[in-house]
């Protein structure tokens, strides 16, 4: 038991821990309206990633990371939602065949959508395959290549494998969309020097 709550902690820790929080509001917002990010998000995924990229502080880039999260969310269908939803409850029975079956039928259905492809990579971690976890994500970055939890994770995994080059490359595509991502940029630094050394 120990091991499997391990696990899931980890991979908490490697595919991220998705929205936790109502966004504050934008810089944009002179009164004193806290919700009105949430109430009237941006009409586009693009407005959104340029506020993310350029928050003052880390507070209003979490926030808009997870509007931009609540908007990758959506599947565009309601069975893939519905199994998505069946994965999630598998996973926190620890029943990680069924969630990757459960899975496997949302890809399926909605090959198009990037977060399906992301939440398998997190079924896949935690059955410890790590190349299929990857393959999947880079199927999640294709489809949307701004995806900074997909690249983070890519990140992780890579250097679980100790492919350090891959992982160093990973954190700064993540960082470059979403600069002020809890944790990465100390990965970042602590791992630039010894991969830039090498190629020095």
């Amino acid at each position: 038991m120990p091991r499997t709550r391990l696990l899931i902690a980890l991979a908490a820790l490697v595919l991220g821990a998705g929205a936790a929080s109502a966004a504050p509001p934008g810089r944009e917002t002179s009164g004193p309206e806290p919700k009105a990010a949430e109430r009237k998000p941006p009409s586009s995924l693009n407005e959104l990633y340029d506020r993310l990229r350029d928050a003052d502080d880390d507070a209003e880039a979490k926030g808009v990371a997870t509007l931009i999260e609540r908007r990758l969310d959506r599947s565009g269908s309601a069975t893939a939602d519905l199994l998505t939803d069946r994965a999630r409850q598998a996973m926190t029975a620890q029943d990680f065949p069924l969630a990757a079956e459960l899975m496997d039928r949302v890809t399926a259905i909605e090959p198009g959508w990037s977060e399906g492809w992301n939440r398998r990579a997190t079924v896949f971690w935690l059955l410890t395959d790590k190349h299929a976890a990857v393959a999947d994500l880079q199927r999640a970055l294709v489809l949307e290549p701004r995806h900074f939890e997909a690249w983070a994770a890519l990140g992780r995994i890579y250097l679980s494998l100790d492919d350090k080059p891959r992982a160093l490359s990973a954190y700064r595509r993540a960082l470059a969309l979403y600069p002020r991502m809890p944790k990465l940029r100390d990965a970042l630094e602590r791992l630039a020097p010894e991969v830039d050394g090498r190629e020095l």
